[in-house]
């Protein structure tokens, strides 16, 4: 008989990740007032690893010994770090608002729903696909009631969907090849690995100028810890935990947060057409989240 008891923090963590990874829009967009995109992710990314030195010291956690799981972690970290946050982040400065590309993001399900089953050897049921498809359609009726207020400019609708298939395919790339190591030498390969993918692009393209303030260092502190350290450590947990399109059916409960984090943060507003169209996403999320994958 299947032992169906999960532990406390497996069962804490969606909620956690959730408002960690959506709080993560708007606080990016405020530290982006003060540094350009590649800039900002360079000083995350080495943050993140000089904070992480010391408990690797205590911890001493195994690094891997085969060369393809070296490969397999950097390949995650330059999906995920370089091409999900670089090109969302360059949405940013096109003007897209943290409320939309929380939108585009959660288009991720589906995208795992379709590729989950010959990438991440999951079948999909019937009732999840019904609940992913609800949850679409909340996406399209937020991006339509919002489009009078602040339309997505052609460039920051391609930046978003390339931020798009960077999170899926390390999403599902992780599944695949993931070797459950231990979160802090996750991180540090990662976010080393997205590290030397960002750097050169800001030094070559950006001043790397920055206005230093306390906003921008509580910024700062928050990508750093919230959501690189924290957020990251128990995504990757939850997928090697359960089926990866159960976790990323999450997605769908980031917009109205983000949104919510965009208008205290920023002032961005959201007509009440899309609040009905994130309740329609929630609402998918619940039957997905719900509906057991048969493998």
């Amino acid at each position: 008989m299947k032992n169906t008891n999960k532990p406390v923090w497996l069962v804490m963590a969606p909620v956690a990740f959730t408002l960690l990874w959506a709080g993560g829009y708007g606080i990016a967009k405020v530290g982006l007032q003060y540094a350009e995109p590649m800039t900002l992710l360079s000083l995350r990314f080495s943050s993140v690893v000089i904070l992480l030195i010391p408990f690797y010291l205590f911890f001493k956690p195994a690094f891997p010994k085969r060369l393809n799981n070296w490969l397999h972690l950097v390949v995650v970290g330059v999906l995920v770090q370089a091409v999900y946050f670089g090109f969302c982040w360059w949405a940013f400065k096109t003007g897209v608002s943290a409320g939309v590309l929380a939108i585009f993001m959660s288009l991720q399900p589906i995208l795992i729903a379709i590729l989950a089953p010959k990438l991440a050897q999951e079948n999909v049921s019937w009732m999840r696909w019904l609940g992913l498809l609800l949850g679409l359609t909340g996406v399209l009726i937020v991006i339509i009631a919002r489009s009078d207020i602040e339309p997505p400019t052609l460039v920051g609708v391609g930046f978003s969907i390339m931020g798009l298939l960077g999170i899926t395919s390390g999403v599902l790339y992780e599944k695949r090849f993931g070797g459950g190591y231990h979160p802090i030498v996750t991180n540090i390969v990662q976010y080393a690995a997205g590290f030397a993918v960002v750097a050169p692009i800001a030094i070559t393209f950006e001043t790397m100028e920055i206005q230093w303030s306390g906003k921008f260092f509580a910024a700062l502190g928050y990508l750093v810890i919230g959501n690189s350290i924290l957020a990251m450590s128990l995504l990757l947990a939850m997928i090697r935990a359960g089926e990866v399109a159960r976790v990323s059916s999450l997605m769908f409960l980031v917009p109205p947060l983000a949104a919510l984090f965009g208008w205290f943060l920023l002032g961005e507003e959201m007509p009440p057409v899309a609040w009905a169209g994130m309740a329609v996403a929630a609402l998918g999320v619940s039957i997905a989240a719900r509906n057991k994958t048969r493998r």
